[in-house]
């Protein structure tokens, strides 16, 4: 009777033991993750003006000449200060992505079989060049179309009043720093996907079937995180279409793969 009554207690200790060991391991990864930000920080911004400059590539772009053709204003006295701390913040989480990447990877390897492990790193490997991938299409091509349209409404003719864009730096920011992690997020599309199929969440007949109501999903997306211009828009919502059915293609080369993993180990066992 002792016993029955003992054992509830029992398993509960034991389950409480290895839950108390993942929130440790937790707390240690993400420590390590916030510790790279805040070095890699204080490290960004003493160089805070280089990263901006660099940031105004696509406005150099638009504009057509250099860097000193670009004008930028700031509106509030604590503005500039704050627009390098933003600066800095978003040069540290670029570059700390390496670090935080690896430390999800060392949060979740020991959970997995070595089979899984080597099959975990080639999404641990596409996500940050996926993610290049799209912050370049922003940089060299969405943004400069982008200000090439808002500067267009500027008007300098004779007899008419002049319109000039006089850019805050905030808000230029904002918006590059937007368009470059929201295209960034969405180019992990493939990765999601095909992780849900390794879990056999998803087939690659959902998301044929899906695909209607992907696009409308595609399109509000896009509609949402960019700005009200139809090009920054298209720009978005056509290459994360195109990587929607590149999923479905990566998704079927996990079924075979299973497939033919279930086969061998039915011939394994007759």
């Amino acid at each position: 009777m002792n016993k029955m009554l003992e054992n509830p207690n029992d398993e509960v200790t034991q389950s409480e033991a290895p839950l108390m060991e993942h929130l440790v391991e937790l707390r240690t990864r993400l420590i390590y993750s916030f510790a790279a930000i805040a070095l890699l920080f204080v490290f960004c911004f003493f160089f805070a003006g280089q990263i901006y400059t660099v940031l105004l590539g696509p406005f150099v772009q638009a504009v057509g000449g250099s860097v000193e053709d670009v004008s930028l204003i700031y509106t509030a006295p604590q503005e500039a200060f704050f627009t390098e701390l933003k600066v800095a913040l978003f040069g540290a989480i670029f570059l700390a992505f390496p670090v935080i990447a690896s430390q999800v990877y060392m949060f979740v390897a020991p959970g997995l079989y070595k089979r899984e492990r080597a099959a975990f790193v080639p999404y641990l490997i596409a996500t940050p060049i996926l993610f290049l991938l799209g912050a370049s299409l922003v940089y060299f091509g969405v943004m400069p179309l982008a200000m090439r349209f808002f500067l267009s409404f500027e008007q300098n003719a004779p007899g008419q009043a002049s319109i000039q864009m006089l850019t805050r730096v905030s808000e230029y920011l904002s918006l590059t720093m937007t368009l470059l992690l929201a295209f960034g997020l969405c180019f992990q599309l493939p990765v999601i996907l095909t992780l849900l199929a390794r879990a056999e969440l998803i087939t690659a007949e959902n998301l044929k079937s899906w695909r209607k109501y992907a696009i409308v999903a595609i399109l509000a997306v896009a509609a949402f995180l960019t700005p009200p211009d139809p090009m920054t828009q298209i720009g978005l919502a056509v290459p994360v279409f195109l990587l929607y059915e590149l999923s479905i293609f990566a998704v079927q080369f996990v079924e075979r793969s299973r497939a033919k993993r279930e086969a061998e180990s039915e011939n394994d066992a007759a």
